[in-house]
């Protein structure tokens, strides 16, 4: 079920000289071997991006959205397929698996439709003149996509381009390449013309460093962590080429004292444990309500220490391994910092089994300000339950990081809600649900969670020029 492994460049398959192994991060077997680009592989896919480009950019809107939808059916089609493969080299449960694969199929689904809705404007003017404004793709994207959702990570960067009538290059995750590998597929069978999408793997500084800096890439598409979406932008910025960067989050969650106390708690504990708490959205900094706090804290704890942590290939798991070996030791380091440092450790804290890359669901009471996991995101199946005094001290402590992408609160009070809105920044606030977005609304951060949005009428924003036209009756 496992897909063969290559690069996909001006609308052929190819292997390399060099390539790495996959592993199933629940067995720690390998699954195939992934094949690395050269520089002469980097050098063929922006030849074909350009023309791809010069191709698709005149494309008819409805021409382009038909091949976008006739992809987006392929995915669905083959549903089973795509989320065995990235259960097998991601770990997440088969059921979130093929949740992810819907939730792609919708991004290009959303996409297809704005495709053909990239409108102008006649701004008014004297007479014998008229002010147009146009919208025109950007051109060639180099896009990056991270391993934590295969295939709708992926999806959203491609969508984007494709539909603006941009060509694309995307370098996704090594750890897992056979959600944007399954997505090329899709998209030869439904007749994409050859350069229009081009897929390939390998070092990724390497490859960054040889992409951006080529005349023909007009933007660099990131998702990602802030250290690398910075160095990404500043080398973008050393040729003038533009960004769109969605990274790190550290969500807050604000429980207030109103609120349905056992409801939220396991909507909490259930959500910080998908996909194994490797979600830049999710919930992490959990700021309850003193008068709330131990009622909350031990339903948390209790549905956590309830979560079933196995192979995400056999029937009613929960919660499957992170997904590769690094984070296990960076997990138990931010517990055992945090212990250290005062915190109470609740339950978990600790890698469980000595094969695959698994971690006890964890979650952290009273954490200090002064602890590492405090400020850094644990990108993991941690939760940090800390007491507060009112409104104002939840918000304040919401805020007190450099990042802004998700944040979420639970609360009836609608004075409540108006200061929520008004004052946690965020690029994405949800009350009483903790869903970040969808593929009709627009998702991004401030601060140091990113700057673009992807999604919603604003997603193609990011793909498009705008050009002033003035056409004048006679020569002035």
């Amino acid at each position: 079920m496992y897909p063969d492994l290559n690069l996909f460049i001006a609308g052929h398959w190819r292997k390399s000289d060099t390539d790495m192994p996959v592993l199933n991060p629940a067995t720690e077997e390998e699954l195939g071997r992934l094949p690395c680009a050269s520089a002469q592989d980097l050098n063929d896919a922006v030849d074909a991006a350009v023309k791809g480009f010069d191709i698709w950019r005149k494309t008819a809107p409805r021409d382009r959205a038909d091949t976008i939808l006739r992809a987006a059916k392929l995915m669905r089609d083959r549903q089973e397929d795509i989320a065995t493969s990235i259960t097998l080299e991601h770990g997440k449960p088969l059921a979130q698996a093929r949740l992810e694969v819907i939730r792609g199929a919708e991004f290009f689904e959303w996409d297809a439709g704005e495709a053909m809705r990239t409108y102008g404007r006649v701004i008014p003017a004297a007479p014998g003149h008229k002010f147009a404004v146009h919208h025109h793709p950007v051109g060639v994207v180099a896009a990056f996509s991270p391993w934590n959702f295969p295939m709708s990570q992926p999806a959203r960067k491609i969508a984007g381009a494709l539909a603006s009538g941009c060509s694309v290059i995307l370098k996704a995750a090594e750890e897992t390449p056979a959600g944007a590998i399954h997505i090329a597929k899709a998209f030869e069978d439904a007749g994409l013309p050859a350069g229009v999408l081009n897929l390939v793997f390998g070092n990724p500084a390497e490859i960054s460093n040889h992409l951006i800096p080529q005349d023909p890439v007009r933007l660099v598409a990131f998702t990602g962590s802030t250290t690398v979406g910075r160095q990404l932008t500043a080398l973008a910025a050393q040729h003038d080429t533009r960004v769109l960067m969605e990274l790190g989050g550290h969500a807050p969650v604000i429980v207030c004292e109103d609120t349905d106390v056992a409801k939220a708690a396991q909507s909490g504990a259930v959500r910080k444990m998908r996909n194994t708490g490797q979600v830049c959205t999710s919930p992490t900094r959990f700021f309850v309500h003193e008068q709330v706090f131990d009622a909350f804290a031990e339903a948390f704890v209790e549905c956590a220490t309830a979560t079933v942590v196995g192979d995400g290939m056999v029937d009613g798991v929960h919660m499957g391994p992170t997904a590769n070996a690094r984070r296990v030791p960076t997990l138990t380091a931010l517990v055992e910092d945090a212990c250290a440092k005062g915190a109470t450790l609740a339950t978990g804290g600790a890698r469980l089994g000595d094969t695959g890359y698994f971690f006890q669901p964890t979650v952290l009471l009273n954490v200090p300000d002064t602890a590492r996991i405090m400020h850094e995101e644990p990108f993991g199946p941690i939760a940090i339950i800390n007491p507060v005094a009112s409104l104002d001290d939840a918000i304040a402590r919401a805020n007190a990081v450099p990042y802004g992408l998700a944040g979420y609160a639970f609360t009836n009070r609608a004075d409540y809600i108006d200061r929520l809105v008004d004052e946690v920044e965020v690029g994405n606030l949800s009350i009483n649900t903790l869903e970040a977005s969808m593929p009709e609304t627009p998702f991004g951060g401030v601060k140091s969670s990113g700057y673009g949005r992807e999604g919603g009428t604003e997603g193609l924003d990011n793909y498009m020029t705008v050009k002033n036209v003035w056409y004048a009756a006679c020569i002035t």
